[in-house]
């Protein structure tokens, strides 16, 4: 799979013996999906496929359309603490090492100990929906007893816009229906704040519905029947199904117009800038502010207070601050901050100050019909990759040639364009190489300097081998089977170490000769346990590599 696909990224957790334990995998798309949609991120647990019941786990998110994405998978043969942090420092590691905003699992003991390690500064959040699931095993005979509880705990969990009224709520129901005594009940409320989404409201998850995550990626696809052969092609044709599913997504916003429903700029504006699905649910908001009203209370010198309500439900009133001059707002109901799109309230009091287009703060890229454009990427790229190393502009051209590939293959007319940029630079590329002096390369590597350095110290051919690795200064202090991974330096990760070295050959009077080794052997191991504590052994045959110099 690596050779067809170069941004291929994969890593094995092996146990004492040398056996295989976890595996992680994530293709070039999902990592490129990503860096576009990684500020919220699912892990799911709940897939045991095969007979053997070993856990699927996909980590997936939300992009542009509100359609599920894969952002990599893991099959877990070992559920430990120690096995979910391997796999989260594996997953970061693939993802560049940038951490999402918001984590949600399940309620897994391991694995909330094993976020804590690998994510703290990530918001954790425990899924709800394995919470209500959980809860029609439990409450099965109140269900049956008291048909309309499901619904009420649903309405109490999910549509709770405070803290006081998911409590009051959630008492209001155990008297109901007298279960103040139920110990399930009472432990679930216990842990509320790391599953209901009331306490929750102050952090990201991309969620433009309250059912968002109760179904999943797989659903449909892989299930306790699914034996690992059948697996593996369930697996690509639901990626399969993904794509076609945004493609369309893609083309219906590009090709269908929106009906307004409003006079008001701001929705043209709206229309012209979101999909078609965050557009729908914008203009939901913004027709909500017809019947609402919003009341100025006051201002401590900088912000504005506005009090707004429902028209004749004054009792539920919400409190919007206002910044005019740096068109700053925020509401006490904090749907922005949840999931990225302006509420009724802030888009009442715009309506009242006469702010008649979105302000650029409150335009999250993420929801746009440019979400995946490349345009304002390339200062993230060059944050995310130094350039000096050889391994990391190869990976960074993989990722860039994957997000052209996508482009250019919506069409034919596209592919035709796309493949005709890619010739006319393979040519460029090929007359550059031709002017690159063939030394230049390991001594920019080496000293970070590029031709700067050259030009002002030239070396001497000993000089330029004097070191056994002349390359060492230039390796990323990253490691893994895929040249991107933990840093060495973490005492808790695996380290590398040359164990044996055969060298041959020597140096000519023209050339530069930066590797001369047949083969090479790493063993690597924990720092921190025994030297038998080995977690793989690689053996490396390397062909002699030399470069001319002038």
């Amino acid at each position: 799979m690596q050779a067809e696909n170069p941004g291929f990224y994969y890593a094995i957790h092996l146990d004492d013996d040398n056996r295989m334990t976890n595996v992680f995998w994530a293709d070039a798309r999902s990592r490129m999906a990503y860096k576009h949609f990684g500020d919220a991120v699912i892990f799911d647990t709940m897939y045991r496929p095969n007979q053997y019941q070993v856990p699927f786990a996909p980590f997936t998110g939300v992009n542009h359309h509100g359609q599920m994405i894969l952002f990599g998978c893991a099959l877990l043969l070992d559920e430990s603490e120690s096995s979910f942090v391997w796999l989260f420092r594996a997953w970061l590691s693939a993802m560049n090492e940038r951490p999402p905003v918001s984590f949600t699992t399940d309620q897994d003991r391991a694995i909330q100990m094993a976020v804590a390690q690998v994510f703290p500064e990530t918001r954790h959040c425990i899924c709800k929906w394995h919470i209500l699931r959980e809860g029609q095993e439990r409450l099965a005979h109140i269900y049956l007893a008291h048909p309309s509880f499901y619904g009420e705990l649903y309405s109490c969990i999910n549509f709770s816009e405070t803290i006081e009224e998911f409590e009051s709520s959630w008492y209001f129901l155990l008297d109901k229906y007298d279960l103040q005594r139920n110990e399930w009940l009472q432990a679930v409320y216990n842990a509320r704040k790391q599953w209901a989404p009331v306490y929750f409201r102050g952090n990201f998850f991309a969620a433009l519905s309250s059912n968002q995550g109760v179904s999943s990626f797989f659903n449909g696809y892989v299930n306790q029947q699914t034996t690992l052969p059948m697996f593996f092609k369930q697996y690509e044709r639901a990626l399969e199904h993904s794509l076609e599913k945004e493609i369309e997504a893609d083309y219906d916003t590009i090709c269908t117009t929106p009906l307004l429903k409003t006079p008001s700029p701001m929705e043209q504006q709206a229309a012209n800038l979101y999909t078609k699905k965050v557009f729908a649910k914008f203009q939901d908001e913004l027709v909500e502010t017809f019947v609402y009203t919003a009341n100025y209370i006051g201002d401590d010198g900088v912000f504005s207070k506005y009090r707004v309500a429902k028209y004749e439900q004054d009792d539920k009133a919400y409190i919007v601050t206002l910044d005019f001059s740096e068109m700053k707002s925020s509401c006490s109901c904090q749907m922005f901050e949840y999931c990225g799109i302006l509420c009724r309230h802030i888009l009442t009091v715009f309506t009242v100050t006469n702010v008649l287009t979105l302000p650029s703060d409150y335009i999250l890229k993420r929801w746009t019909r440019n979400a995946k454009n490349w345009a304002g990427l390339e200062e993230q790229s060059a944050d995310l990759y130094s350039m000096g190393t050889l391994t990391s502009r190869f990976n960074n051209l993989c990722l860039e040639a994957i997000r052209f590939a996508e482009e250019g293959a919506h069409a034919v007319e596209t592919y035709d364009a796309a493949m005709s940029a890619l010739r006319e630079g393979e040519k460029k590329v090929a007359a550059i190489k031709k002017n690159v002096a063939k030394v230049t390369p390991p001594i920019s590597e080496r000293t970070g300097n590029g031709q700067e350095d050259i030009n002002k110290a030239p070396l001497s051919v000993p000089e330029m081998v004097t070191s056994l690795w002349p390359w060492q200064d230039a390796i990323p202090q990253r490691f893994n089977l895929n040249d991107v991974g933990v840093p060495v330096a973490d005492m808790d990760q695996p380290s590398m170490a040359p164990v044996s070295v055969h060298s041959d050959g020597g140096l000519s009077d023209n050339k530069v000769v930066l590797t001369c080794f047949k083969s090479m052997t790493w063993a690597i191991e924990n720092k921190t346990g025994s030297s038998s504590e080995k977690v793989a052994v690689i053996n490396l045959k390397v062909c002699h590599l030399s470069f001319h110099y002038a």
